[in-house]
């Protein structure tokens, strides 16, 4: 069965299986690819892959001979001073062809065991466990060698050029053999052995110092711009899984402000797009403040907050969403409207009051903190007073998601709050400034795991 490429540049040749047997793009030559899909290379002529599924596909030997595996014809061996087109004259470019056709035709003809296959994936497959996500942003872009992935040392010196080092922070030792952090990780060092470190993930090609860009793909796997609203991550989560609790938001969205910096285009992923207002994020900027957002205002009886609620219903159905949105979208929004009041009268909603927390459990995410102390400074780009204010703003965000993961929360994100050279975004002052946000990560992030483990 031939099926098209949707990307429109080769022709691909499937069995009814839906394996790849063979690919064609006639310019680069002919390719070489091993079982494992580990090591190819490029030979001259007509490019073919054929199907690791299959007995018949081309290998490079530890010897560093290439040969059709099942076959006996062993191909020209080549080493660095022989090049691409050296590897295949034109009759053996002919034979690899007829051989390589043959296999094609009959992997076509013979098809492949579907029920063998299926059950080889299915005791693959591992069990879902988690009932809830939570997701710790650094807004900005950590440097991976000044945090997790530390190379060679060098101490820093103020106009250091930034072709002159790897890492100005020295290695520190984890719980686990073998990983380092770089120093000022202390606490998360000491609970790696509860995690999984990945140091292999690579971002799109979005263009240069575009971090809003680069959000938008992570958060809803689309590189932006999109012709829709695509929805965020946790509200896909939120759609599929449904809620944990009724009363509880699934998607929950701790720490971002959305009137400063590149606001416009973080609520362009914030969302959730085409699924439904109701997926959307119950968003909550400063989580000290986080009670506020599920009471009504000081001195509002009930019947007047009823009463607005009311107005507010008919405000929307004058919206441009009520008058020209599906019938869909304006059902979803009528319903994240009633999960809204709900919320309001239901017990969780004590899980948004940090107040209730006792101070001993808050200062081991903020070790400084204080009862009544507020996080809301403005935003300061050259001065200390924003930065030195936030300290402990993300490890109350930490904590507040530890709360909400225990009342039903299905997807919880906590950021440091991405806003343009300031945070993770270090362009300015940087080696300092990765100081002072390790200062800020490091105990809640430890402490949110020990919690997670001890409360189960």
């Amino acid at each position: 069965m031939m099926e098209r490429s949707p990307r429109g540049s080769h022709d691909e040749l499937f069995d009814e299986s839906g394996f790849l047997i063979f690919q064609t793009l006639p310019k680069r030559g002919m390719f070489a690819i091993d079982r494992e899909n580990r090591d190819a290379g490029f030979l001259g002529g007509l490019q073919k892959k054929l199907s690791r599924h299959h007995k018949w596909f081309l290998i490079r030997n530890g010897n560093g001979f290439l040969r059709i595996h099942g076959g006996k014809d062993r191909l020209k061996p080549y080493g660095p001073n022989h090049g691409a087109d050296h590897l295949l004259n034109s009759g053996e470019r002919r034979d690899f062809l007829k051989t390589a056709s043959a296999a094609t035709l009959s992997a076509l003809a013979a098809g492949f065991p579907r029920a063998m296959f299926s059950a080889e994936i299915a005791a693959e497959k591992l069990k879902a466990t988690a009932d809830t996500v939570i997701v710790l942003w650094m807004g900005g872009g950590m440097a991976h060698t000044e945090t997790f992935d530390p190379k060679r040392y060098t101490p820093f010196e103020k106009g250091m050029s930034p072709d002159s080092f790897l890492s100005t922070f020295p290695n520190i030792p984890t719980a686990v053999d073998g990983i380092r952090f770089s120093e000022g990780l202390e606490k998360m060092a000491a609970v790696m052995d509860r995690g999984t470190l990945i140091r292999s993930y690579t971002a799109g090609d979005l263009g240069f110092i575009l971090h809003s860009r680069h959000q938008f793909q992570w958060h809803t796997g689309y590189a932006p711009p999109q012709t829709v609203a695509a929805p965020h991550l946790g509200a896909v989560i939120a759609r599929t899984l449904g809620p944990l609790n009724p009363a509880v938001p699934a998607f929950i969205n701790i720490g971002q402000r959305y009137d400063v910096g590149e606001g416009e285009e973080l609520k362009a992923f914030t969302t959730a797009g085409f699924l439904g207002s109701e997926y959307g994020p119950f968003t909550i900027p400063f989580p000290d403040q986080a009670a506020d957002a599920v009471r009504p205002p000081g001195g509002m009886t009930p019947d007047r907050f009823a009463a607005r609620n009311q107005f507010y219903k008919k405000l929307l159905a004058a919206s441009p969403i009520g008058e020209h949105g599906s019938d869909y979208q304006k059902e979803s929004l009528l319903r994240s409207l009633d999960n809204a009041h709900r919320l309001l009268s239901s017990p969780a909603a004590k899980a948004f009051d940090l107040s209730l927390e006792p101070l001993e459990s808050i200062r081991k995410y903020v070790p400084d903190y204080q009862p009544g102390q507020r996080f809301d400074a403005a935003q300061d780009r050259f001065g200390a007073k924003y930065e030195d204010q936030m300290v402990g703003r993300f490890g109350l965000g930490c904590l507040l998601a530890r709360r909400l993961a225990e009342v039903g929360a299905r997807f919880i994100e906590v950021t440091t709050e991405y806003i343009p050279f300031l945070n993770w975004d270090t362009h300015e002052n940087g080696h300092a400034r990765v100081a002072a946000m390790k200062r800020q990560i490091d105990a809640p992030v430890a402490q949110l795991v020990l919690d997670l483990e001890a409360r189960g």
